[in-house]
Formats: C-alpha cells, sequence, structure tokens
C-alpha cells in the first residue's frame, strides 16, 4: 500500500471515534493499523535509541510513577549532573552498539542556569559523532528550547504521561497546560518532538483514547511518540496498581499508529517486561522503535544481545539513519546472537 492510498492526516479526532477505534475486533483492528504502517514504514525496520541518565533523582515534581520524584523514598541514589566526558564515552558504545540516537535524560522540575552550559555541551559532543540528539529536561522556557536548537538537539521529549481528565490523580506540581506550553516552545524552536504516556497507571479506556488524542491534536504530529507500560516501583504511589491487560497495551500501540500514521512510535518502558510475542505483536501494531541498552535512566531494560537474537527471530534489522548497511548486518549477525533465556523482568517508567 503506498503513501498515496493512506487517509490524510487528521488533527480532530474525537473521544468517541478513538474509543470506538480501541473497541474494534483485535484482528481488524491490528489489520487497520499494520496497513497505515505499512504506508508509511518498512515493516521490518525499527528505529534503535539509546537513553542515559545525565541527572539522577532528588526532582521536586511528585508523579506519582516515578521513583526519581523526592517526595517518595524508592532508595535511589541521587547524582549531579555527569561530566560531558563520560557522555561521549557513553554515547560512543551506543553507536557501535547500533543506535542511532542518544538520548539524555535529566531529573529536573526544568534545567538550572548553572547546568544549562554543560547540557549544551554535552549535545554539541554528541552530535559531532553523527548521532541523532534527544534530550528530556522537564520544563522549558522559549530562549531554553531555542538555545538547544542552536546546539544541534535534534528531539526534546516532554510527556503527557496521560488524558486532561485523569493527569491531577497522578501529578499535582505540574500542570498539563504547561506541559503542552513546553512542547509548544520545542516546537517553535524548530526542534523534533518526542511525546507520549504511560499506561497501565489506573486509567480508564477513554483515559487512554484522550492522551492520544491530545497528541494527535499537535499539528504536526509528535515525530517519535513513546508508548510506555507502567513498571511499579517499590515507594512510589503506583507500587501496588493493577495490571494493565497486555491486549488492551497492544490495543493501544495500535490506535496510536492509526492516529498518527507517520510518527514513530516507542515500543518504550514496560518491554522488559513483556514476553517475545507481546514485543512481535506490537511491532506489527505498529511499533517501530526501541531503546536499546542495558539501563532506561535508573531502571533495568532487555540486554542488547536479548534485543537482537528478537530482532533475528522477527526479520527485523535497525532503521538506517547514520550508519552503512553492512554495519547493521555485522551488528545483528544471527551466530553472535544469544537465544533469549535469561532475560530480567524489571523495566523503567520514562520515556
Amino acid at each position: 500500500m503506498s503513501a498515496s492510498l493512506a487517509p490524510e492526516f487528521r488533527y480532530d479526532w474525537t473521544t468517541a471515534e478513538v474509543v470506538k477505534l480501541f473497541e474494534l475486533p483485535f484482528n481488524d483492528l491490528m489489520f487497520q493499523a499494520a496497513t497505515l504502517h505499512r504506508a508509511h514504514f518498512n515493516p521490518n525496520e525499527v528505529q534503535i535509541s539509546t537513553l542515559l541518565s545525565i541527572k539522577t533523582g532528588a526532582c521536586p515534581e511528585d508523579c506519582k510513577y516515578c521513583p526519581q520524584s523526592g517526595h517518595y523514598n524508592t532508595g535511589l541514589a541521587k547524582e549531579k549532573l555527569i561530566a560531558v566526558e563520560k557522555v561521549i564515552q557513553q554515547a560512543k558504545a551506543a553507536k557501535a552498539a547500533g543506535a542511532s540516537r542518544f538520548c539524555m535524560g535529566a531529573a529536573y522540575r526544568s534545567p538550572s542556569e548553572k547546568d544549562f552550559p554543560v547540557i549544551l555541551d554535552m549535545v554539541k559532543s554528541v552530535k559531532e559523532l553523527g548521532l541523532e540528539t534527544c534530550m528530556t529536561l522537564g520544563m522549558l522556557e522559549g530562549k531554553q528550547a531555542e538555545a538547544l536548537a542552536g546546539a544541534g538537539l535534534d528531539y526534546y521529549n516532554h510527556n503527557l504521561d496521560t488524558s486532561p481528565e485523569y493527569y491531577g490523580e497522578i501529578i499535582t506540581t505540574r500542570s498539563y497546560s504547561e506541559r503542552l506550553e513546553t512542547l509548544q516552545n520545542v516546537r517553535s524552536s524548530g526542534m523534533k518532538i518526542c511525546s507520549g504516556g504511560i499506561l497501565g497507571m489506573g486509567e480508564g479506556l477513554s483515559d487512554r483514547a484522550g492522551l492520544f488524542i491530545q497528541l494527535s491534536n499537535l499539528n504536526p504530529h509528535p515525530e517519535s511518540v513513546p508508548v510506555n507500560m507502567l513498571v511499579k516501583v517499590e515507594g512510589t504511589p503506583m507500587a501496588e496498581v493493577e495490571d494493565l491487560d497486555p491486549i488492551e497495551f497492544l490495543r493501544a500501540i495500535a490506535v496510536a499508529r492509526i492516529l498518527m500514521p507517520a510518527s514513530h512510535v516507542r515500543l518504550s518502558a514496560g518491554r522488559e517486561q513483556m514476553s517475545e510475542e507481546m514485543q512481535a505483536m506490537a511491532f506489527f501494531a505498529g511499533a517501530n522503535s526501541i531503546f536499546y541498552g542495558e539501563t532506561l535512566l535508573t531502571t533495568a531494560n532487555p540486554e542488547a544481545n536479548l534485543d537482537k537474537a528478537l530482532f533475528v527471530k522477527l526479520g527485523i534489522v535497525p532503521e538506517q539513519r547514520n550508519m552503512g548497511a553492512q554495519d547493521a548486518v555485522e551488528q545483528f549477525d544471527p551466530a553472535t546472537c544469544p537465544k533469549r533465556n535469561n532475560a530480567r523482568f524489571y523495566d523503567a517508567t520514562l520515556v
């Protein structure tokens, strides 16, 4: 199916329409999403990102899912902004492992004036390695966004987390409108938007629909849409919330693909808890981006060799950006990929 046959992009989805999508028979929903996915992407390519925590813990926000919040005792060691040299070292390793995008996350309400020049140096240094760059630093003012764009930052991550109606149940220290304002500042600066949410926080179907409506109402759509499955961390208010049914999560991936046909939909936090079969269905439904490596900010992610092995099983290769095709073939050689037989089922709640 060619892109010309796909429906035009919409920015006016209603709650009734999106709920109706969620309630389609599962096979019909998967088929519709997969068809749209093929209209805009190679269905057997997945974009690879690596995420590094550049400042950990002591965040003043009270996000009920987050182990980095200073409001909760999760046993997380607090770390100040790390050195630029360490970022460069980690970025080189990420590129060598097959990543095309290097993401840097810091636990701020908004970046401090003292740290901001160092953050700009990090962006410039990673960009010089030939990697796409992404950061998540909390709220941004317009001038900060412009400075980051000037330093070469490609993407800025700032999640909406959930629907406007359910948001107050999750966070009280930052308003929904402030999140939308940051996204507008990012877009106005010329950077690309990375924005998604977290599923499984006790929200209802209408809230999942509301989240995706907010994202798909952005014009243009976010270039990257991370869909996180809650990872319950002891010490946070979300530690005992009921697990989200895997089928409902897969439905959300498919709906995100239908509403935002040309966006990269990232199978993000919670992937460590997913079986290979669930991940395979998510890729079929339109997920075409993952975090690659053993850690997402503060918690674990599937080990790189396990991801390589899964990609080989599924016939998936990394999306080509700043490395040659031969590099990708060598990095995902089946002979060097052990079978997934010793995975650790724990993950992060991040981007």
